[in-house]
């Protein structure tokens, strides 16, 4: 019986290094390949990410990849213009810093299929982005409850309907049913398609047999840029389903909310100067606790310092920008 036909699709802009590993992931899945297509919805790349994809179809032409120009640059409308080019029944959405396990396919069409939900996705096995000891800390970070709260797809968990799921694979039908992603969101369009999809009566499945290793930033500035789009474009997101917030978001902003009045107050009131002290002092602890920990069951003793700025990072640039979001919003 012939297979579904599936329509992978990836934004991407620059991503000469990460690219060619995608599409060989791909190349390799145990799906069959004249059943794939690849859309890659390339921001006006000005690296030699096109060179590399060019290189690859010539070496791999059983591979039908496609690129889609998207000179806006943004992450949704990458998306969009993808799903509307899609031939698939199924659309499974990638990204380029992905390498998904060679079954990944086959897991979420037997998914979509048996009907366990309208969004399937799996787990992340989060990687070092390059061979240093802050990229290997980074990496830790990003999959510690601590650093990114009970997100099933980062901390793991038995299969089960969960609030969202990374990348996605659905019917196409689905886009017709309840529309395309959300392009006023520059980041977090994902979450609140899922949020649709839960309003709509639907539900996203998480299966950690479904796996994905992904490829973490490889040092401090690039994870706070990283963490502080998460956090702008969740309170701009929240603000539209304030229904949809979970603690795990509120967490970031209220500590750093927390100690910017603390430090305010803190010259005139004891008290104040006795809180910023008490919640610096628990949280750099409550840190180094955690380094260490990871320092010894990995061996490595960078680690003990790396976690822990690693995790300060993801925490305050997450808050920062969460709150700037709210206070520049203009009641809009």
């Amino acid at each position: 019986m012939t297979k579904t036909f599936v329509s992978i699709i990836v934004p991407c802009y620059n991503e000469q290094e990460t690219i060619a590993s995608l599409l060989m992931a791909i190349y390799q899945q145990t799906y069959p390949l004249e059943q794939i297509e690849v859309l890659i919805s390339d921001g006006m790349s000005t690296d030699n990410t096109l060179q590399m994809i060019n290189s690859f179809v010539r070496q791999h032409p059983r591979l039908n990849v496609h690129v889609i120009e998207n000179p806006e640059r943004a992450i949704p409308k990458a998306l969009n213009r993808a799903i509307e080019r899609a031939r698939g029944e199924i659309i499974i959405r990638l990204d380029a810093h992905s390498l998904p396990y060679k079954d990944y396919i086959e897991r979420c069409v037997e998914a979509l299929e048996k009907k366990r939900g309208e969004n399937i996705g799996g787990m992340w096995e989060i990687e070092a982005g390059e061979e240093s000891w802050l990229a290997r800390s980074i990496a830790v970070a990003a999959a510690h409850p601590l650093g990114v709260g009970d997100a099933r797809y980062r901390v793991g968990g038995k299969a089960q309907y969960v609030d969202t799921v990374p990348f996605g694979a659905f019917w196409k039908s689905l886009f017709d049913k309840i529309g395309k992603f959300n392009e006023s969101l520059l980041t977090n369009e994902d979450y609140e398609f899922n949020t649709r999809i839960r309003l709509s009566g639907g539900k996203i499945w998480f299966d950690p047999a479904i796996r994905t290793r992904y490829l973490a930033r490889k040092n401090l500035k690039e994870l706070a840029k990283q963490y502080w789009r998460y956090g702008y474009w969740k309170a701009k997101m929240l603000r539209m389903y304030p229904k949809a917030i979970r603690w795990r978001q509120l967490l970031p902003p209220l500590f750093v909310f927390s100690l910017f009045v603390s430090l305010i107050f803190s010259p005139f009131f004891l008290l104040a100067r006795y809180w910023l002290y008490l919640q610096l002092g628990v949280y750099v602890l409550t840190l180094l606790a955690i380094g260490l920990k990871q320092a010894i069951k990995r061996r490595e003793l960078l680690l003990w310092i790396g976690v822990p700025l690693s995790m300060a990072t993801m925490h305050l640039s997450w808050g920062l920008a969460f709150l700037w979001s709210i206070l520049t919003a203009n009641g809009k």
